[in-house]
């Protein structure tokens, strides 16, 4: 496994279960990380724009958020250029292929379906980071879009 060094996380996550499993997980992981919760897509896009003065390293995002979905967050960051460049993990409960291919056309990263199985919920973090950092940012093809465990 690499070295992803610290990483700086922010998730936008309306389900307090969902939160606290992730930061549970991302606790046992063997990297040094922080990270931030939101809780829907109006604070997220307030975080972003307003609030921050440094940008989080990686987002993760749920689709289904009251306020603003995860859908019309990632349309704002990508047509902003100071956000445009923050890589986008999509973190939902569904694996609609309509939708994971629009998300794909609206520039997220990775697409990870949540698992109900915290050890596979390590693991898919995990794989999640390691391939953003290992690929220097750079979104995957379409093909390896969706990453499985």
């Amino acid at each position: 496994m690499m070295n992803i060094g610290s990483v700086n996380l922010l998730l936008a996550d309306d389900d307090d279960d969902d939160c606290m499993f992730f930061k549970e997980a991302l606790e046992e992981l063997p990297l040094n990380s922080s990270l931030k919760t939101v809780k829907n897509g109006e604070q997220l896009m307030d975080l972003l724009t307003t609030k921050l003065v440094t940008l989080p390293d990686i987002l993760f995002l749920d689709i289904n958020m009251p306020r603003k979905t995860g859908v019309e967050c990632l349309s704002e960051i990508k047509r902003n250029e100071k956000l445009k460049q923050l890589p986008v993990i999509i973190y939902s409960t569904s694996l609609n292929h309509e939708v994971v291919d629009l998300l794909y056309e609206k520039g997220a990263h990775w697409y990870i379906r949540k698992p109900g199985d915290f050890k596979k919920l390590k693991k898919i973090i995990l794989e999640a980071l390691t391939n953003t950092v290992e690929n220097n940012l750079q979104r995957p093809s379409k093909e390896k879009f969706v990453i499985q465990v």
